[in-house]
């Protein structure tokens, strides 16, 4: 996320790292929680929309193929744009191209076009890669390499407070608004039709104007802000016997962690976003909760609190443990709670899929921090490739919605299952580098 120069082989020293770094990490975290609420509402936007359209699972499930195709689309363009501008210059960009993608969400409500949402949602998906490729190996730098992985649970753990605040709001804000089914609309009078056309309107359009509004003041806050200077090859380049990492002749794709890295980033994406995608349908359901959608975006913010809660307690088993094992841990973990999920359905179903949220509170950020391990000068790009990876949020729910129109909802989570067994095989063995 920066402008080229020369390998370094040392960090600033101690003194002027604890003097200009806490700041830049305070800034830099709202950052997360930004993008976290911007992304958890479109768990929100998905029952919303499907009822508003009359979708099907899959069709519904575009909502997020737009959203996160932006990340395989913009990561490589953004990683060679931050490492021309830099990091601070990459942030404010991305601030202002999401806000534009909120903004489109007036014209796309107004006049009720369901490609214009799926194109509003594209724009905005694109200023938060910019922000992802930015952000998160800038905070790989803004401390030591060894306590890497434990800082970047910890900004990740505000970005779990958007998320959990992100559905509660969006349930109170969105699916407040009882959409009308197409024989109540029949039978409405002019006037009621274009008075319940503006309420559902303005159920999302006053959510995301109030959005772009905040996402341009943090724009103009940060571009006016002094945030330390770094350097690509700054970020978690250093080896651990001092020596500096790769050059910039190298390539990415010959590192083994970082491309098993990518996978893993992609299963991991895929099988959250996909997860917390259906959870509102899926408490809905009267053999599961019979919920109703407010009541169950509701609950939806338990299942991304609980990464939150788990971020925070991650930060300082993450500083003791190796952070493989915990992953790897983790995902055995949310294994099993899907498992008794589909064996035992009701209730107990929707309480272990919410329980999953806790165990994938590590596994973004330490997915990620292993896979940048040791890319020095190579680090902005190697982040490109795992925000490209990002687009596993795009296919996942795709191919759990396919499943859930021909298998049901409860067996569709075979799927992110299977995304999970991945995982525990990255954290134990394919984070390894190669001798």
């Amino acid at each position: 996320m920066d402008t080229r120069r020369a390998p370094v082989s040392h960090l600033a020293p101690a003194s002027v790292q604890q003097e200009n770094y806490r700041p830049a990490l305070v800034l830099v975290t709202s950052l997360f929680f930004m993008w976290g609420l911007i992304t958890s509402l479109n768990d929100i936007l998905i029952p919303h929309l499907k009822a508003v359209f009359t979708l099907s699972y899959l069709q519904a499930m575009l909502v997020q193929f737009c959203f996160f195709a932006a990340y395989f689309v913009m990561s490589f363009p953004a990683g060679y744009l931050v490492a021309r501008l830099g990091y601070k210059n990459g942030i404010v960009t991305g601030l202002a191209v999401a806000g534009i993608g909120c903004l489109i969400f007036y014209p796309a409500a107004g006049l009720r076009s369901y490609p214009l949402f799926l194109g509003a949602l594209f724009v905005l998906a694109s200023g938060i890669t910019l922000l992802q490729v930015s952000a998160n190996p800038y905070v790989t730098v803004l401390g030591t390499p060894d306590t890497a992985a434990s800082r970047l649970n910890m900004t990740q753990a505000f970005n779990s407070l958007g998320t959990t605040l992100g559905p509660f709001l969006g349930a109170l804000l969105i699916l407040s608004v009882a959409v009308r089914s197409a024989g109540d609309m029949q039978s409405m009078t002019p006037e009621q039709l274009s008075a319940y056309a503006t309420t559902e309107a303005g159920a999302v359009q006053l959510p995301y104007l109030g959005l772009a509004a905040l996402l341009f003041v943090i724009a103009f806050v940060i571009a006016r802000s002094r945030l330390p200077a770094m350097n690509a090859g700054d970020a978690a380049g250093d080896q651990p016997d001092g020596t500096v990492a790769q050059s910039h002749h190298d390539s990415v794709w010959a590192h083994r962690p970082l491309v098993l890295g990518a996978v893993g980033i992609f299963v991991y994406v895929g099988a959250e976003v996909s997860i917390g995608s259906f959870l509102v349908n899926f408490m809905g359901r009267p053999e599961i909760a019979g919920l109703s959608e407010s009541d169950a975006g509701k609950y939806l913010s338990l299942y991304w609190g609980g990464a939150m809660v788990g971020r925070f307690i991650g930060v300082a088993i993450l500083a003791k443990f190796r952070p493989g094992h915990v992953l790897a841990l983790n995902a055995f973990i949310v294994t099993a709670l899907l498992l008794v999920a589909m064996v035992f359905a009701g209730r107990l179903a929707m309480w272990m899929l919410l329980l999953v949220g806790l165990f994938n509170s590590i596994m973004f950020p330490t997915i990620f921090t292993l896979a940048i391990k040791g890319l020095g000068e190579l680090t902005s790009k190697g982040a490109g490739v795992l925000c490209m990876a990002i687009v596993g949020g795009a296919f996942v729910p795709l191919i759990q919605g396919f499943c859930a129109d021909y298998i049901g909802v409860l067996y569709s989570f075979s799927i992110p299952l299977a995304c999970y067994l991945y995982i525990a095989f990255y954290g134990l063995r394919g984070c390894r580098p190669t001798r």
